[in-house]
């Protein structure tokens, strides 16, 4: 729901402002305005309503309209307070927005696996921002609330998150190459969520609870096409009726066109501080835990990545056998994605090949010739360099995977410090311990094959051909597969005089 706010504001104020006078009149072209992006029915039944408190514009969001029709359409109850914000017309052409977004509300449906419902409630929720119609963004803007509850139900699950004070700010400017750069942040404090997972079909009844003082989010973006979003908007808006869509859709087409390629790049990190997790093994936790995800837009050599990083480790003793905590990570860092990924010839393809008065619109064995095309560029999954270590040991990976004819050719390169007190730690454990005894010989052989470098580090380079052959350090380990036209009948050899 606090998504919702800026996402409704950059609907209403898509005319610069410009220090206009306040009036009757002015409140009537922004209902006018915001009409072109979400239809004069949302106008018309009273679920938005534009008019002037003082020296600015009172925009009031009421879902009773929704709620309504949801009622009489679907079993779906639907209960959300009203809010409103003030827009502020400025004599640069911008709005100065401020809003209380104490929000409350719930909703209950029957789905497929039985009944679901959510309750929720944002406590002293300030907003206040500067919006930008020619940028289509906040050009600065911040947000605040006291606390945040939410329960959540279905069949099987049962979920109570809460968190206490929280900010966020945001930041965007005009990019270089079109569109918009911005920046965001948001900090949550003592997070906390209560997890019940009790499946009456096949008894597993798993209860988690998961705990942080602080959880943070940032993001940040170059070159997002805000205005042609917008227009693509306005176009469905204004064509929601089928004939009407296709007949203009070659307009559409040209709009999808203007929109590529969405953005240029996108990132975002989401973590834990201090994180706990108490289940029914037992106790993990992690000083830091942050997840990562970027991606490129719409490009002809667009990349994806994402990340996971930890530190401060632990998990339940009784997990391991006590010989193998000695081996446990404490920190892992892994990085992954994608490069190569032809996302641009694939999307102007399917824009120009699509007909809405066909069906499908798409013909049949269009996407067997786009994949084979998105293939033929060579796409890889790459994995960065990546580590896993504890106090005696650090395990580094990093390679990259190509499909070649479809068939995997894959480059990887490990390499360990403190291999030898693995090795240690499992001779030492074998002496007592059965099940680490079969672990050696196994520890052994994968260091025969091992190339130890000038720093002590113990180096694999595995190289893997479209021929199904693997070579470690250059020692062929796998021969290549049979060649699957060879099936072994020497039929003509027995018969040739």
């Amino acid at each position: 729901m606090n998504r919702v706010l800026p996402a409704v504001l950059i609907l209403a104020l898509s005319a610069p402002a410009f220090g206009q006078t306040v009036d009757g009149e002015g409140a009537k072209q922004l209902s006018e305005n915001l009409s072109r992006y979400v239809g004069s029915k949302a106008i018309d039944s009273g679920f938005l309503k534009v008019s002037v408190e003082g020296d600015a514009y009172k925009l009031a969001v009421d879902f009773k309209p929704v709620v309504d029709l949801l009622a009489a359409q679907h079993s779906f109850k639907f209960d959300f307070s009203p809010y409103a914000l003030l827009v502020k017309p400025s004599s640069d052409g911008t709005w100065s927005v401020s809003a209380d977004v104490s929000q409350s509300g719930s909703f209950e449906f029957k789905g497929p696996e039985g009944p679901q419902s959510m309750q929720f409630s944002i406590t002293d929720g300030k907003f206040s921002g500067v919006y930008d119609p020619e940028l289509a963004a906040f050009t600065s803007a911040t947000q605040s609330i006291a606390g945040m509850t939410m329960n959540s139900q279905d069949s099987v699950q049962r979920a109570k998150v809460s968190t206490g004070a929280g900010t966020a700010t945001m930041n965007a400017s005009k990019a270089a190459n079109g569109g918009v750069d911005f920046t965001a942040t948001q900090t949550l404090a003592d997070f906390a969520e209560a997890l019940d997972f009790d499946d009456p079909r096949s008894g597993l009844k798993f209860p988690l609870t998961i705990k942080s003082p602080k959880l943070s989010v940032n993001a940040t973006g170059k070159g997002v096409r805000t205005k042609p979003l917008l227009d693509l908007l306005a176009f469905f808006v204004a064509n929601e009726d089928e004939a009407r869509l296709k007949a203009n859709q070659a307009q559409l087409k040209s709009l999808l066109l203007a929109a590529l390629p969405l953005w240029e790049r996108i990132d975002g990190t989401y973590g834990f501080r201090d994180l706990t997790v108490e289940s029914p093994v037992g106790h993990f936790a992690a000083t830091e835990l942050d997840t990562g995800f970027g991606t490129d837009g719409i490009a002809q050599n667009g990349a994806i990545n994402y990340s996971i990083k930890a530190a401060g480790l632990k998990i339940p003793d009784n997990l391991v056998p006590a010989w193998g905590t000695a081996l446990l990570p404490t920190d892992v860092s892994l990085n992954f994605g994608g490069a190569n990924i032809d996302l641009d010839s694939m999307a102007k393809k399917a824009i120009e090949a699509f007909d809405l008065n066909r069906n499908p619109p798409l013909p049949a064995d269009f996407g067997d010739t786009l994949t084979a095309d998105f293939m033929a560029r060579m796409p890889k999954f790459v994995i960065g360099h990546s580590t896993v270590k504890n106090r005696d040991m650090e395990i580094a990976m990093e390679g990259e995977m190509t499909f070649a004819g479809m068939k995997p050719e894959a480059n990887v390169t490990i390499d360990i410090a403190g291999y030898d007190k693995i090795v240690e730690s499992l001779q030492a454990a074998a002496k007592s311990e059965p099940e680490a005894a079969q672990y050696v010989p196994v520890a052994l052989a994968i260091e025969g094959f091992g190339k130890t470098l000038p720093d002590g580090r113990i180096e694999w380079v595995v190289n893997g051909k479209p021929d199904g052959s693997v070579t470690v350090n250059g020692v062929m380990v796998k021969p290549a597969d049979p060649d699957a036209n060879d099936d072994g009948d020497d039929s003509e050899e027995e018969t040739t005089p």
